[in-house]
């Protein structure tokens, strides 16, 4: 039912029709308190609290997936090849704590949520989790007082820690109708203030760019190997995949984002789109007639840890790289250390 309800409200939210004009009221509400939210944290009758060191967040202001992990990777290690210290923080969605905790190579996706696996695995940075952001930077800092940047993966809205830059993440769906929830698919306002746009699309057209407005960069999500799950040191070109029964399985914000990467590369899988954060322990590839299923890096840290699947020699995972324009890393670079933005 859930599942039922959540497509319905997706497929409103691209348009303006009967169920969005109906919730455009209800939206009208919602809008004015986020915005008195934010007020009262800017004019100080919210308490924010801010960090001895730079904190950069990368936060989309449409609900859902739109590729925050693949950006915070890229920031990462390009704050790292300038010469700074990054760390992470996250809410580790699905972690079943509360309180700030590093996230280690022993660390279960139960424990710490399966982003921030990914994120410490790819960019061998410290990374915290907790609910309370401005918690999780303290005790990174402690645990790690060599960092001197912080880059927050998610937590636009969250307004208790005070930040020195933010990049709205937008992907091909732009703002979708434009509106605020529940008549919309937008936390916040389109006009919302931001220090950079970046648009996680194949193709960044003139009409994209307007729509979600701040002279956007584009991100591109490339990927054209797979290592297998159950020995990541045997890797394969996804051409070699071609002429096999595929199947394309993904849990993440927008499963079909990563089935138009597969079929940009000549593939014809067929298509399990899973609820974000899927934890497998469904085991949904039991019965499936396939002798490839490729999946992405996200779902490959939860099907590692289950004795069940992580054998599975059908299982491939597809690792992607985020690819910008290195001015806006130059640009954040600046801004890092105190210069003004050219």
């Amino acid at each position: 039912m859930a599942s039922s309800l959540e497509s319905t409200l997706t497929r409103a939210w691209l348009g303006r029709g009967p169920l969005a004009l109906a919730l455009w009221p209800l939206s009208l509400l919602f809008r004015l308190l986020a915005a008195l939210r934010a007020g009262l944290f800017r004019a100080g009758l919210l308490h924010a609290e801010r960090l001895p060191v730079p904190v950069i967040v990368v936060g989309n202001i449409f609900i859902g997936g739109t590729g925050k992990t693949p950006l915070t990777i890229w920031l990462a290690e390009q704050l790292r090849a300038a010469g700074l210290r990054p760390g992470v923080i996250s809410r580790g969605h699905g972690s079943a704590h509360s309180e700030a905790r590093e996230v280690s190579a022993a660390s279960s996706a139960r424990e710490v949520g399966d982003e921030p696996l990914l994120i410490a695995a790819r960019t061998a940075c410290p990374v915290v989790v907790g609910r309370r952001r401005a918690a999780a930077g303290r005790h990174l800092l402690a645990l790690h007082p060599e960092v001197d940047v912080i880059i927050t993966d998610d937590g636009l809205q969250h307004y208790a820690l005070q930040r020195d830059l933010e990049i709205v993440l937008f992907d091909g769906r732009g703002t979708g109708n434009g509106w605020t929830l529940p008549a919309g698919p937008l936390r916040e306002p389109p006009s919302r203030r931001r220090d950079f746009t970046v648009v996680n699309t194949p193709e960044l057209t003139p009409a994209l760019g307007a729509a979600v407005g701040g002279n956007p960069y584009q991100m591109r999500l490339a990927g054209g190997v797979a290592e297998r799950l159950a020995a990541p040191g045997e890797r394969q070109p996804l051409a070699a995949f071609k002429g096999q029964r595929i199947l394309a399985a993904a849990g993440i914000g927008n499963p079909g984002r990563f089935f138009a990467m597969l079929r940009a590369q000549g593939l014809a899988p067929a298509e399990l789109a899973l609820p974000d954060h899927h934890d497998f322990l469904d085991d949904p590839f039991r019965d499936a007639a396939a002798d490839v299923i490729l999946i992405t890096e996200k779902d490959a840290v939860k099907c590692r840890q289950l004795e069940n699947i992580n054998n599975d020699p059908r299982l491939w995972v597809v690792p992607v790289t985020a690819q910008i324009d290195p001015a806006l890393a130059a640009h954040i670079v600046e801004k890092c250390r105190g210069r003004p933005i050219a």
